[in-house]
C-alpha cells in the first residue's frame, strides 16, 4: 500500500478506537495500546525515518481496565516536547507488565530530554489528578530521565484497584426462547 493509504487505514482505526472512548470513563489496556499503534503509525507516516517506535502490551493484560486517553496525552508529548524537538527525531516504547502487585506502564523516548520551557504541564497535571481520583494515592505517574537522551513516563496502579474488562453475555437465540405461561 502506498503512503497515503496507510495514512488513512491509521487515521481509521485511531478514530475507531478513540471515539468511543472519548464519552467513556474507561477502557481497556489492549484498546488503549491499539489507539497509540494507530496514533504513531500516522505520525511515523508525517515524520518519515525520524520515528521509530515499539508498542508491547502483553495479552493477558489487555483486558484489563485502564482510564482512557492517559497513554495517547504521554506519548504526544514524547513527540511535542521530545522528538519533533531534535532533529533526528527518535523512538518512542510503549510497554506494560505487572510487577511487585502493580500494573506499570511506560513510555519512553530518546528525544531531547527535559528542557526548561517544555510547556505548562496541564496534560501531566490532568493525569495524576484522573489517578488519584480513580486509584486513591496509591496510583502514580513519575517522569525521569532515559538515558542517554529522552524522558520515560510511567504510571503504576495497583492490581487490586484495576478490573478485568467483563465478557459480553452469550446472546439468547430468539429462536429458542419461549414464554413461561
Amino acid at each position: 500500500p502506498t503512503s497515503g493509504e496507510r495514512m488513512l487505514e491509521s487515521l481509521k482505526r485511531c478514530l475507531e478506537t478513540a471515539l468511543p472512548q472519548i464519552r467513556g470513563t474507561g477502557t481497556t489496556l489492549g484498546k488503549e495500546f491499539e489507539l497509540v499503534r494507530a496514533y504513531l503509525e500516522i505520525l511515523q507516516i508525517r515524520m518519515g525515518k525520524r520515528l521509530v517506535f515499539s508498542v508491547a502490551l502483553p495479552m493477558e493484560l489487555a483486558d484489563v481496565e485502564f482510564p482512557s486517553m492517559m497513554l495517547i496525552t504521554l506519548v504526544e508529548n514524547s513527540i511535542k516536547h521530545g522528538l519533533n524537538a531534535s532533529p533526528e527525531g527518535g523512538s518512542i516504547t510503549l510497554d506494560a507488565r505487572v510487577a511487585d502487585g502493580e500494573l506499570r506502564v511506560r513510555v519512553a523516548d530518546t528525544g531531547v530530554g527535559f528542557q526548561v520551557s517544555s510547556g505548562s504541564g496541564i496534560g501531566l497535571s490532568n493525569i495524576r489528578s484522573r489517578l488519584t481520583a480513580l486509584y486513591g494515592p496509591a496510583a502514580t505517574l513519575q517522569l525521569e530521565s532515559n538515558e542517554p537522551t529522552g524522558v520515560v513516563a510511567a504510571i503504576a496502579v495497583p492490581m487490586s484497584a484495576l478490573n478485568r474488562a467483563p465478557t459480553p453475555a452469550p446472546v439468547a437465540d430468539p429462536g429458542r426462547m419461549r414464554s413461561a405461561a
